[in-house]
C-alpha cells in the first residue's frame, strides 16, 4: 500500500478527490490528511493579492467575510470531514486532523510517524508565496525527506 501525507486548505472537491486517487493507477492508497483553517489577518494581504492576480475580484471583495484564526476552526473541521468522506467513498484509506500552528513541523512529524511515501499539497495558487519559495512545498521539500508533490486545486468548494 503506498502511503500518501496530503496537505490541504479547503474541502476537497470531487475533482480534486479523483484526481488524487488516480495519481498512482490502480495501487491502493492510503491518504492522512493535514488541513490548516485559515490563519489570522496577517495572511490577508497576500491572500488578497493573490486574488487581483488571478482576476477573482469578487473574492477580492469579500475576503473580509471569510472567518478567520479561531473563528475558522468550525469550517476546517467540516472541510475535513467532508475530504476524508469523499477520499473513503473513492476507495482509499483516509484520516486526517486539524493542524493550527507550525503546519511543516506537523508534517514532518506525521510524515516520519507513519513512514510516508510521499507529501501531496493541494491548494489554490498562492503567487507571492510561491515567487518567494515560501509556499508549504517549496518549504517542505527541504524537510519532510520524502518526495513532496505540488497541485492546485482544480476548482473552487
Amino acid at each position: 500500500m503506498f502511503t500518501s501525507v496530503l496537505m490541504i486548505e479547503k474541502a476537497l472537491t470531487s475533482a480534486d478527490v479523483e484526481f488524487v486517487t488516480s495519481l498512482h493507477g490502480d495501487e491502493e492508497v492510503s491518504f492522512h490528511v493535514l488541513l490548516q483553517p485559515r490563519g489570522d489577518q496577517a495572511d490577508r494581504l497576500l491572500r488578497a493579492i493573490d486574488d487581483v492576480a488571478l482576476g477573482e475580484l469578487d473574492e477580492f471583495a469579500h475576503e473580509r467575510d471569510v472567518p478567520e484564526g479561531a473563528a475558522a476552526k468550525d469550517f476546517g473541521e467540516r472541510a475535513l470531514e467532508v475530504s476524508l468522506q469523499a477520499l473513503t467513498a473513492a476507495g482509499s484509506g483516509a484520516e486526517g486532523r486539524l493542524i493550527e500552528d507550525h503546519p511543516l513541523d506537523a508534517l514532518k512529524a506525521l510524515v516520519d510517524e507513519i513512514e510516508a511515501d510521499e507529501v501531496i499539497v493541494l491548494t489554490d495558487p498562492h503567487y507571492v508565496e510561491e515567487f518567494f519559495h515560501r509556499d508549504w512545498a517549496s518549504r517542505a521539500r527541504h524537510k519532510v525527506g520524502v518526495p513532496v508533490l505540488k497541485l492546485f486545486s482544480h476548482s473552487k468548494a
